[in-house]
């Protein structure tokens, strides 16, 4: 996952820049914060949250797992 999101994203997709919010957070964590990382996803705790918890989600449902980064990002909803 990573390395695809490396070639469609310079940034995290879920880091507001004007605001430097973090939208995973909220969903991850349950409490609104400021990214520490400047949008960077390497190696990113509350990242790696989301992809392990949509990883369970979809193995749990019998669903097909998402192909790429651009596929998660795609989805109409967050687990």
């Amino acid at each position: 996952m990573m390395k695809t999101a490396r070639k469609y994203h310079k940034l995290c997709p879920y880091f507001d820049k004007k605001t430097t919010q973090c939208l995973l957070m909220v969903t991850v964590e349950g409490r609104v914060g400021r990214c520490d990382r400047d949008g960077k996803y390497d190696g990113c705790p509350i990242l790696v949250k989301f992809l392990e918890r949509l990883y369970r989600y979809h193995v749990e449902r019998g669903r097909v797992l998402p192909r790429d980064f651009q596929d998660v990002v795609n989805q109409a909803f967050i687990v």
